[in-house]
């Protein structure tokens, strides 16, 4: 298998952090999007990364169907429930943390448009999302030691990796500072090397 990815994504981060954590090989095959002359299209219609290419050349695309994927390839140490409302919780966890980031590279590109095509409105809009989606994440939270039950699971990769993208990018926004339950949260996952060795880097 490879993984089309760049470093900055957290989509692919997310991705890294799973097949670590599910300890599976995988190549690692640096693109992007942006870049003139890239291959993503050619393995993903919709132009976006991450996107895993198995052995028989068939492509997955969008972090969620790759993450379950993965999941369900190796048994070792899963990350998402098999059934019940667990596995629910986990992905209500995992579609909080996603729309979080949504929300942050939607503000981030706006951001980096010419003046006069700039929208501050739409910049605001997209930020004032991600405060909310933080509040929230916070709120569910709680005093819980994970996100969803007593280990490490898709969802506290999910958030971990929204929470590193908003550091990265959005520096004015101090939530290690306002949700002292997320930074604790965030530390004990920066105490893993799927984490410390998937940092953004661009």
């Amino acid at each position: 298998m490879k993984l089309i990815a760049s470093l900055t994504s957290p989509y692919v981060r997310k991705i890294r952090i799973v097949l670590a954590e599910k300890k599976i090989d995988c190549d690692l095959v640096l693109d992007s999007p942006w870049v003139e002359g890239n291959q993503v299209t050619a393995v993903n219609p919709l132009g976006k990364i991450p996107v895993l290419v198995l052995d028989d050349e068939s492509t997955l695309y969008d972090s969620r169907v790759i993450a379950e994927y993965l999941d369900t390839v190796a048994p070792n140490s899963r990350l998402i429930p098999a059934s019940g409302r667990e596995r629910i919780s986990v992905k209500r966890w995992e579609a909080l943390a996603d729309g979080l980031l949504d929300a942050a590279v939607a503000a981030f590109l706006e951001a980096k448009r010419p003046d006069g095509e700039r929208s501050s409105s739409w910049i605001e809009r997209q930020r004032g999302k991600v405060n909310q989606a933080l509040k929230a994440m916070s709120d569910e939270l709680g005093g819980l030691p994970w996100c969803q039950g007593s280990s490490l699971s898709l969802a506290d990769i999910a958030v971990g990796c929204a929470l590193g993208y908003v550091s990265f990018r959005f520096g004015d926004i101090r939530w290690s500072e306002q949700y002292p339950n997320l930074s604790q949260l965030y530390e004990k996952l920066m105490q893993r090397s799927s984490f410390t060795e998937t940092v953004p880097q661009g």
